[in-house]
This record gives C-alpha cells, structure tokens and sequence, in this order.
C-alpha cells in the first residue's frame, strides 16, 4: 500500500548509502538511483546530495523524511485495520534483538509466532542492548528484546525469561569443571564483549557486587559478538561470560568448559522493552503478548539448567 518512491527514499535516507538501500530493497543500485530520481522529478526538488563522495540528505529530503515516516506508518496501520476485520493478523513487524536473544533465541520465538500468524512480514534489527533500545526509540522497531538493564526513561521493559550466565574456560584449563575463588578473576586474562553490551554491563554489576573491584581485572581482549568471544576463548586467549545459550553447542562438542565462580551471582532476565506510554497494539501487541505468555514453553530442554555458581 505504501507509495513504493517513499519506501525508496525513506530506505536510501535511513542508510545514506544506495547500495546499502538496494541490498535491504533487494534491488540494484541504479534501480534505488532510477526511483529516487523520479520522486525528485515528482517534487521538483533534489532529496539528497551526492558531492564530496558522501550521501547526505537536502533541505527538501529532510522536510520529506518525517512525512515519509507517518505516510508508511499510516498504511501499516491500514493493513492491520484490514486483516481484524477478518479476525488475522498481518501486515509488517520490525524487531530489535540484541545479539544473545537474536542468535540463539529469536529464531524459534519468530517460528512459534509465524505459525499462528502467517500472513506477517517480520524484519530484524540487531545489536547490543544499547543499538536496539536506539531502533527502538528511533522507531525503526516496533519490539525490542534486550539481555540488559534498559538504563533509559522513555522505554518500559517488562521480564520475559530467566537467564543464566557462565564462565567459559578453554579444554584444558586448569579452571574447567572446578569451584574458583572470585579473587582468582584477577590472575588470568578475561575476553569480554563491548561497552553497551548488556551481557558485560551484568558481568560487570555481579563482580563488583560481589566485591571485587573492576580495576582489578585484567581484560585482555573485547568483542563485540559473542561468537568472536567463544572463539577466542577457545583459542586459549582468556576466559569469559556468556548466556547458557550460548554456548551450549560448544559444551556438546568438547570445545569448552565451565568453571564454577564463587559467590558470583550471574542470573539475569531477558526483557521485552517498547516505547513508554499506552499498551503496544496490533501486530506490536500480538507479538507483544505472546512472548510474554509462550517464550519459555518455545525454548529446548534438552539440556538442563546450567551449573549453580558455589557459594
């Protein structure tokens, strides 16, 4: 329903880059230059400015943008206006996942979803809890599943699972499968993820909680994947924390351990966070309340609660 020119313009605007915009559009660059140059023709007034080797937008682009922004969000809520008269949901979802919950956890939420509401588009955004609580304020996400505190005034956040973080060890180390004293973080190298991480901002409150100050560590190496981090961990770089879901498939394999730290309290909650002010509605609020009462019956059993640090 959306005037696909807008869709364009409102793609290249958010990227400032064609290619980038073609890639999401699943079109080519000159088709993106082709459709953005009719909409300037159509207006009579150029949207964006291509010298200096930098895409930028005009003026007039700028004046668009927001109109552009309420046009798509208006057919958006047609199309949902449309499908509850037929008692289905459709029409598009974006989502923000940071990167624990979008890799080993969305999937299946995504899955679950779909097959009582086939007729939704869902696109995903993701990043650490700081990027998607951007998407999200920013407005290109409907939802954003963090692994963090939300540290901000105009999100609400609401708990949707139980998580568990574990120390990792490399096969070998003389850490795997023992009890260690929280003093002993000091003596090795730790590999953690980046700052706005909400996976390090947890570590980080549990170490010093539990007494130990963080100019004490020694942090040897930082990432901003978890999957970078695991592999430098098992390169025998350091060791670090990760969710259990995480690493369970590295745990089946052999490639590492765990070590059991001692008085260091690592449970966590994965969150639900949407715009502050009224209840989320439409394909936002199905999606919405369905997380909250279907997001533990969806994740795999197979393998049992992860190891109780000692105390």
């Amino acid at each position: 329903m959306e005037n696909f020119r807008l869709k364009v313009f409102r793609t290249a605007a958010r990227h400032l880059n064609f290619r980038i915009a073609a890639e999401e559009l699943l079109l080519t660059q000159p088709a993106i230059t082709q459709q953005v140059k009719a909409l300037e023709s159509e207006l009579g007034a150029a949207l964006f400015d291509r010298t200096g080797g930098k895409l930028s937008l005009t003026p007039a682009g700028q004046a668009l943008l927001p109109f552009a922004n309420q046009l798509a969000d208006l057919a958006q809520q047609a199309r949902q206006a449309v499908a509850a008269t037929t008692n289905s949901n459709a029409g598009s979802l974006s989502i923000a996942a940071s990167q624990t919950i979008g890799q080993y956890l969305l999937p299946r939420l995504i899955a679950g979803f779909l097959a009582e509401n086939p007729k939704v588009e869902i696109t995903v955004h993701g990043g650490n809890t700081q990027t998607v609580l951007e998407a999200l304020t920013d407005r290109r996400a409907q939802i954003a599943l963090i692994e963090g505190p939300a540290l901000r005034q105009d999100v609400h956040v609401e708990p949707f699972m139980e998580d568990h973080m574990v120390c990792v060890v490399p096969v070998g180390h003389e850490w795997a499968d023992e009890d260690v004293q929280l003093s002993q973080l000091h003596d090795v190298p730790l590999v953690t993820r980046e700052i706005g991480s909400g996976s390090r901002r947890i570590v980080e409150q549990a170490i010093e909680a539990a007494g130990l100050p963080l100019r004490d560590l020694n942090i040897h190496m930082t990432f901003d994947s978890t999957e970078g981090l695991l592999s430098a961990v098992e390169a025998g770089l350091g060791v670090g924390f990760v969710s259990h879901w995480a690493v369970r498939n590295q745990l089946a394999l052999g490639t590492l351990r765990i070590a059991r730290v001692r008085k260091l309290k690592l449970a966590r909650m994965f969150s639900i966070a949407t715009i502050a002010g009224p209840e989320p509605t439409s394909l936002a609020g199905a999606f919405h309340r369905f997380i909250l009462e279907r997001a533990e019956a969806l994740m795999p059993r197979t393998t049992g609660r992860p190891p109780k640090p000692s105390s």
